[in-house]
Formats: structure tokens, sequence, C-alpha cells
């Protein structure tokens, strides 16, 4: 419990330091005073002297109501995950309780805040997912994947669809175009990996590539962990109702920032936010930076500056950063479960 208090503290100190570093700088900046000049060590003073008032500051801006729904929004994400997460575990016969389930998906939350990308927190939720079963640990392991597979796939659809209605948009500007254009190549990326995971192909084309596998180290576990998604494949029922489950989430998605946008008086058309949160969502979720800070508030301040949007940089920075503290709010509260977390096993199948 000590190592947990002490784990849960050291990361969530370097998660308020990247905030505040962010914020310090404002409002350095806002003074005239060149924050590039200073040395690390000043910078990380001045971080916590001037961040947590200017961060407080900037929360109180936004109307109250606006906050509570946004951390509805954000909190209706990790329910409607959770119950995906038990969808593709029901495939592979893991009967999780909705309770165990939500705990592992807090509890990999909370990992998510630093952890590179935004889906960091997969690590453990695989590892606290494999000692769940007794001798299905392959099985376990691959429903992670694949619930995050099935969720990436459908978010990059979703910002797919959503560009149609935006073409005017996108084709004004280089940057968003060059946006656009690395979503489509994921998009291509993950329909490939889904499209082998889950119905293959590869083998029947080169007869000694299961061969190879089984060579390679640890072949005999990659290639049960192939044979487990391969039963994905033979499920549409499960996969329509999956991506069908997984349009909902996104669209909460959108709806959090939305209601923050709103909350700012900020006018911003829904149509828009919904290209806009999607594509930010999924680069953000390249493991890049941990829980994607600094690429996504960039992301934010690019595609809301242009000029059929028009919003100040200083005002898009603030909507990430708000957006980012309705995620941090669940990952705090996925700390305190982390505290009292039994990983033991309580499955048998």
């Amino acid at each position: 419990m000590v190592l947990r208090i002490i784990l849960c503290l050291v990361l969530l100190g370097w998660v308020f330091q990247a905030i505040f570093l962010s914020e310090g700088r404002s409002a350095y900046e806002r003074q005239g005073l060149g924050w590039d000049s200073l040395s690390h060590a000043e910078q990380w003073k001045l971080a916590w002297h001037y961040g947590p008032p200017e961060l407080w500051r900037n929360v109180c801006l936004i109307d109250p109501t606006a906050a509570v729904w946004s951390l509805v929004f954000m909190g209706a994400t990790i329910v409607l995950g959770t119950l995906r997460w038990r969808m593709v575990l029901r495939v592979h016969g893991i009967n999780l309780s909705l309770g165990r389930a939500a705990e592992i998906s807090l509890v990999a939350h909370f990992f998510n805040s630093f952890l590179l990308g935004s889906t960091g927190g997969d690590l453990m939720k695989a590892f606290y997912a494999a000692r769940e079963t007794s001798n299905r640990k392959t099985e376990a392991v691959v429903t992670v994947l694949v619930d995050r597979l099935i969720g990436l796939l459908s978010m990059l659809l979703f910002a797919a669809v959503m560009m149609v209605p935006n073409w005017a948009l996108l084709s004004g500007h280089r940057r968003l175009a060059a946006l656009a254009g690395i979503v489509v190549i994921m998009l291509m990326g993950a329909l490939a990996v889904a499209g082998l995971s889950f119905w293959g192909g590869l083998s029947r084309r080169w007869p000694r590539a299961r061969i190879w596998l089984r060579r390679l180290p640890k072949g005999e576990l990659l290639e049960r962990a192939l044979e487990a998604c391969r039963q994905f494949g033979q499920q549409p029922r499960f996969l329509v109702q999956a991506f069908a489950l997984s349009t909902v989430l996104n669209v909460m998605c959108v709806l959090q920032i939305w209601v923050l946008a709103r909350g700012l008086d900020l006018t911003i058309a829904p149509v828009a936010l919904s290209l806009i949160v999607p594509v930010i969502i999924c680069i953000a979720a390249m493991p890049v930076t941990p829980s994607g800070l600094g690429l996504r508030e960039n992301i934010y301040v690019w595609m809301l500056a242009v000029p059929e949007i028009n919003i100040p940089a200083t005002q898009a920075l603030l909507l990430s950063l708000l957006a980012y503290a309705g995620s941090l709010f669940w990952s705090l509260v996925g700390g305190v479960v982390y505290l009292f977390f039994r990983a033991t096993r309580t499955q048998q199948t």
C-alpha cells in the first residue's frame, strides 16, 4: 500500500508538472519575459509558482454546469469502453463481472495519464486481464489488443466519414489537409491489421508463413494469439455490436468538447467539431508523448485557429487543457481504485 501511494504521488506529480510548465510559460511570456532563456531548474520553479494559480484561473472561466457535464460525458466513455471490453471477453468465454472490468478499466485509465500516447494503460489492462484466468491468459491479453483496435478503427472511420461534410474546410488549409491525410493513412493501416488479424490470408498465399511463425521466439504463443484473433472474425454479429457501441462512445467524446466550448462561450460548429475531435484523439493516441500531452494541445491550436473557426490560441489551449482535466479527474478516481486494487485471480476458465 505504501509503495502504491508513493507511485501514485510520483506519477500524478509528473502529470501536474507537465501542465504547470505549460501554464507557467503562458503567464511568464505574457509579462514580456523570455521563457526559453531560463534554465530547466528556473523553469520548474516558475512552473510551480505560476502554474497552480493560472490553472485555477482558467478552470474558473468555464460555466460550472458545463464542467459537470464534461465530467459526465468523459465518465460515459469509460463506461462504454468497459461494456465493449466485456463483449470482447465473452467471445473467448471469459465472463468478467462488470464491477471487476470497471476496476481494471479505471486502473488502466489512471496509467494512461503518464504512459506514451493515450493508450499506454492498455499494458496494465492486459497484465491484470491475464491474471483473471488460469488457462486463457493469451486470449485475455488478446482481448485488450482487439478492444483497442476496434476502438481506434471506429474512431478513424468516424473521422473519415466526417471529412465529407468538412471537405471545404480541409481543402482550404494545407495543415488541416495534412492532418486528415495522417488519419487516412492510419485508417488504412488499421484496416489492414484488422483484416489480417480477424480473417488472415497470409498463410493461404504463403503456406510456409505458419512454419516461420512457430520458429520465432515465443512462436507458439504468437500462433495461439493469432488463432484467438480469428475467432472475432467468425462472429460478424459481435463486430456489428462492438462498432455500434464504439460509435456511441465517439459521440460522447465529441459532446465532451462541445459542452466545454459552450461553457467557455466559444462558437464552434458541431459538424466541424465532429471532425476535429476524432482527428485529435487518433493522432494523440500515437506513442509520441506521455498521454499525448503537448501534441494534443498543439493540434487543437492548429485546427481551431483557421479563419472559418477563428478561436484564439489561448482559448484553444484552454479548451484542450480543460478536456484533459476531465480525463485527469477520472484518472484520480482510477488512482484511488488502484490503491485498494486486489490483483487476484477470480476466473478459472
